[in-house]
């Protein structure tokens, strides 16, 4: 049979709507066409590719239907012990109250009159930061805001040790250019002097920008010159200091053995301007928070690009729940933070109380490290305990975890499946026990 000869016996869209119309459940005419000319098209690429048969057409449209009819964002269960998840949208927010309807978002309810959106949460943050703040729609938005109303038009001095790449390819370097600010590196890879600042100082010198490590250690023959340096240089010369903070430590997490510097500290020393992520150690949801002084800080927020990285009326519901949560120390009450602050003697009891609650898989509890991840606090983690599963098709299980109804998102190292209860909320477990259970007979 030739080839267009095959490509006739292909059925019309007709013949295809009256076998699926019912099968299809309810859904538009139009919708239901449309995915059966998608389903023709694939199979006729199929035929002329050189597949002997072109697949169940009727079937591949039932299953698109159905496939458009469920959510995309699910909710996962987050086996991986790493707390905040880049891939599975890193910080896990916890329950906050969602405004149905209209809501006060630009409207000031004592004077009756048009209020700044901001406001929701410019007072939690002024009361955590001890100084003005407003928010943007993520750090990078935050990093690109400050440079563009800051150093417009002018330079920015920067140690060379702290050109970073924050994530997903976005590079500092790239962000001042796209900000119309010429980028003026100072000193080397390893080792910066407050002298390298202080003579690369010129009459286009509009900023001093620091970039604290978040995501990364320079180790060995290193230094850069301290925060106070940097802010007494600053004041000399009357050109304000910026520092990114990238994940933006909201409370001490020494007990937990995290060693990362508190937003509040930058402010403290006397540096005009600091950004971090709401979504990475903060707990929160994808945000871009800036703090500083206030002359600054009313400067951001007449800068035009201001309105066009905006926050929404959800994120800043769900922001304002969570720094609600740092004003009154409710850090429990805050997903990521319970889930740092876990002794590895808890999530030891829950994981050999959750193995014994399927007898058929052949599995154990092994000592491991849970990381926060989401490029904050590298070379730091966090002692745990491991449900490792001995399975010779590991990579089939962690496939048949994937694909349950909650997915399960696992790790496997040197062939074992790992499954680190730290990042697993409680009421999650008789959903990952059934998961088990079933992948415990293949």
């Amino acid at each position: 049979m030739t080839l267009s000869e095959r490509l006739r016996e292909l059925p019309s869209v007709d013949e295809v709507a009256d076998r699926v119309v019912q099968a299809a459940g309810e859904c538009p005419r139009r919708l239901l066409i449309a995915e059966i000319r998608r389903a023709i098209e694939w199979a006729r690429e199929a035929i002329r590719n050189g597949a002997d048969t072109p697949g169940d057409i009727d079937r591949r449209v039932i299953e698109s239907i159905d496939w458009l009819r469920r959510p995309s964002l699910r909710q996962v269960i987050n086996a991986t012990g790493v707390v905040l998840h880049t891939n599975l949208g890193r910080a896990p927010l916890g329950g906050f109250e969602l405004p149905h309807g209209y809501t006060n978002l630009e409207y000031d309810l004592d004077s009756g009159r048009r209020g700044k959106r901001d406001q929701h949460v410019a007072a939690l943050l002024e009361r955590l930061l001890g100084k003005p703040a407003i928010a943007v729609n993520n750090n990078a938005a935050a990093v690109f805001l400050a440079l563009h109303e800051l150093a417009g038009g002018g330079e920015a001095v920067v140690s060379r040790g702290q050109l970073i790449e924050i994530g997903d390819g976005f590079r500092i370097p790239d962000i001042m250019e796209r900000a119309g600010v010429t980028l003026r590196e100072v000193g080397t890879t390893n080792r910066t002097r407050i002298e390298d600042y202080r003579n690369a100082i010129n009459e286009r010198t509009r900023l001093l920008l620091l970039v604290h490590p978040s995501n990364f250690r320079i180790q060995g023959f290193t230094g850069q010159p301290s925060r106070n340096e940097v802010v007494a240089l600053g004041n000399d010369l009357r050109i304000p200091v910026y520092e990114d903070l990238g994940s933006g430590c909201l409370s001490d997490l020494s007990a937990a053995g995290i060693e990362e510097p508190l937003a509040s500290a930058s402010l403290a020393c006397g540096v005009g301007l600091i950004s971090f992520s709401g979504d990475k150690l903060p707990g929160g949801p994808q945000a871009g928070i800036l703090a500083g002084e206030p002359a600054i800080v009313a400067r951001l927020r007449r800068n035009p690009m201001f309105r066009a990285l905006r926050l929404d009326k959800l994120i800043l519901a769900a922001l304002e729940a969570t720094l609600r949560h740092y004003v009154f120390e409710q850090f429990d009450a805050i997903p990521a933070l319970r889930m740092i602050r876990l002794s590895a003697d808890e999530i030891r009891t829950r994981a050999e109380r959750l193995v014994a609650q399927a007898p058929g898989l052949a599995a154990g509890v092994v000592p491991g490290e849970s990381v926060i991840g989401g490029g904050s606090t590298p070379e730091q983690s966090l002692p745990t305990w491991r449900i490792a599963v001995a399975a010779p098709r590991a990579h089939e299980i962690e496939r048949q975890l994937r694909q349950n109804c909650p997915p399960v998102i696992a790790l496997i190292e040197q062939d074992r499946l790992l499954l680190d209860l730290r990042t697993v909320f409680e009421e999650q477990e008789a959903d990952l026990v059934q998961a088990l259970r079933r992948v415990a007979v293949l």
